[in-house]
């Protein structure tokens, strides 16, 4: 979707013909409305969702953790539903009804029978444009997202990520927690969260994307009625966020998190790559051969030859113009500087050395697998398409994401580690250590 013009009149495109006889279909309606969806003939089920291009990178250190504010608020009533009415809904039907909200992003879906789709999308789409977001709600709710807070610092595991994407990007919205901080969410009022509702919530930038056993034109007819009167032609669409630059030094070398607890949880890294980049199949095949499965080189170091933690993986995560890439691993706190010392030399081996290419084979299969066997239901196919739609703006079908894979050749990933694991690194601590100096460590 490349043009700028208020679009008139409904664009259909069909994007893939699965094999088994499924397929996908964009259209994009009046206003900029994206509607998604891929067909499942045999299942019994389907899924709807709404997705929001606004998440916790586009708030002000004043809104702090008002995206996923915001979503829990959705659902405490509308105007043609109150909060208790939402929940017999879909209870009636045995549907299942939630929502996430993540850096640049906040979906709402649901999974019902084929059946019941209609209703689905009725109330998803009633959360989503109708919500009253009433000072009442934002009262009782507060306590909630205090609440899930506070269960984020009792997982130390979660919390030691938060604290890397701290120490990596800074005081800046990459850098801050989803969930926002205990007083950024007792000072938000429902002024603030309501006016933050009606700006970024609009249909032009919106996508609704479904799958399972359903009508491509019966969806788009049910979409127009959801959203009849917010469909506006004279809307410009909102293209997928894009950036670019090169990424900065980290914002802290170390940070040290004590917590009273058994193990300490250490994640090390460095910048990663945006989504955009073409090397992001590579960097997929480079985490699954470090780290991604128990023939990998981290799995096999620090746990089998060594048995020095039960947990250690890599990570990857890509967001518009950025990106992070580590590695996690969960220890006895004596353990703590023996695993640090034994992931730094096998990040400084790989940037050095590269890969041999049946471990490249391995991580291949890794990724296809993976990718694979996760679109097995309704929920896991609306969530690929919908989330390729906002984030890229077009939907690859599963044969082109299996091609690009197998297209990843031993040069590309160790050309790719040679950048990428040679970067500036942090390091984020959470456990039992006090003043204990990991500096040197990364």
């Amino acid at each position: 979707m490349t043009s700028r013009r208020p679009l008139r009149q409904a664009v259909t495109r069909r994007l893939e013909q699965a094999t088994g006889g499924g397929v996908i279909t964009r259209t994009v309606l009046p206003g900029g409305l994206r509607v998604v969806t891929e067909s499942m003939p045999g299942v019994r089920s389907a899924s709807i969702g709404v997705w929001v291009p606004v998440g916790s990178r586009d708030e002000t250190p004043t809104l702090a953790g008002t995206s996923h504010f915001l979503e829990h608020l959705l659902f405490k009533g509308t105007a043609r539903r109150s909060a208790l009415d939402i929940a017999k809904a879909m209870d009636a039907v045995g549907g299942e009804f939630n929502a996430f909200t993540e850096k640049e992003h906040t979906c709402y879906y649901a999974i019902v029978l084929d059946r019941d789709l209609p209703l689905a999308l009725d109330v998803v789409a009633d959360v989503v444009l109708g919500a009253t977001v009433t000072g009442a709600d934002v009262d009782v709710e507060r306590g909630v997202v205090l609440e899930e807070i506070a269960m984020r610092d009792d997982d130390p595991g979660e919390l030691a990520h938060d604290e890397f994407a701290a120490a990596l990007y800074g005081d800046v919205p990459l850098g801050r927690p989803i969930l926002g901080t205990e007083a950024s969410i007792l000072a938000l009022a429902r002024r603030q969260v309501y006016g933050y509702y009606r700006r970024r919530y609009t249909t032009d930038a919106m996508v609704v994307s479904a799958a399972g056993n359903l009508e491509h034109d019966e969806v788009v007819r049910l979409v127009r009625t959801a959203f009849a009167g917010r469909l506006d032609p004279d809307s410009v669409p909102v293209l997928p966020r894009r950036g670019g630059g090169r990424p900065r030094p980290p914002s802290r070398p170390t940070t040290l998190r004590p917590d009273d607890t058994e193990q300490a949880n250490l994640v090390i890294g460095s910048h990663g790559l945006s989504r955009h980049d073409p090397r992001r199949f590579a960097v997929g095949v480079l985490s699954a051969a470090l780290g991604g499965g128990m023939s990998s080189r981290l799995f096999q170091r620090v746990r089998e030859e060594r048995g020095l933690a039960y947990s250690v993986y890599s990570f990857s995560s890509s967001y518009s113009d950025s990106g992070m890439f580590g590695v996690y691993a969960g220890c006895q706190p004596g353990k703590a500087d023996e695993v640090l010392s034994l992931i730094v030399t096998e990040l400084d081996t790989a940037a050095r050395g590269g890969f041999g290419a049946d471990e490249i084979e391995r991580g291949k299969g890794q990724m296809r697998g993976a990718m694979v066997l996760g679109l097995e239901d309704a929920g896991s196919r609306m969530t690929r398409i919908g989330k390729s739609e906002i984030v890229y703006g077009d939907v690859l079908g599963v044969d082109e994401l299996l091609a690009r894979i197998d297209a990843v050749t031993p040069k590309d990933v160790a050309e790719l580690a040679g950048d990428l694991l040679g970067r500036p690194r942090c390091l984020a601590v959470v456990g039992p250590f006090g003043d204990h100096d990991f500096d040197g460590a990364v």
